[in-house]
């Protein structure tokens, strides 16, 4: 963990609100004047608290509407098994995001596709990754609240 004063917090919140704010209008916000906080900034992202800045897009608008969150469940746990079934994994575009779980399921994957059947061929790409004993998919039917910033 990095210590991180008051000011540091702003930059960061107002980063994660506004990744395109420019150094002035930043450090009129976090009340900096423009080298102290573009210095700031670049200590963050050398300390990795700061690890990009992108733009969010509008799925649906791109015709990746649909999410699917995805349980597995393998009898395999060994290291090579592992790498491969990653590798697959993180090869595969849709799959947004990828874990290693405690408890009843083994690995969770979000991915955004088009539709049904463009999941379909993501599954069908997956369980040719590697061998799986379970597979569970659940369809998202309403997206409640999404967002990318960090609790500070």
């Amino acid at each position: 963990m990095i210590d991180l004063g008051p000011i540091d917090r702003r930059i960061l919140a107002a980063l994660q609100s506004d990744a395109t704010l420019s150094i002035a209008d930043l450090a009129e916000r976090v009340g900096l004047s423009q080298t102290p906080c573009w210095k700031r900034i670049k200590r963050l992202e050398a300390a990795g608290v700061i690890t990009g800045r992108v733009a969010l897009l509008d799925r649906a608008l791109l015709g990746v509407g649909t999410t699917v969150f995805v349980s597995v469940r393998t009898s395999q746990h060994d290291e090579d098994w592992l790498v491969q079934f990653a590798d697959a994994i993180r090869a595969i575009p849709e799959v947004t995001e990828f874990y290693r779980m405690s408890g009843d399921v083994d690995y969770l994957l979000k991915i955004v596709c088009r539709d049904i059947a463009d999941y379909d061929r993501i599954y069908k790409s997956m369980i040719r990754s590697a061998r799986l004993s379970d597979v569970s998919s659940s369809f998202a039917m309403e997206q409640i609240k999404y967002t990318t910033e960090v609790p500070l």
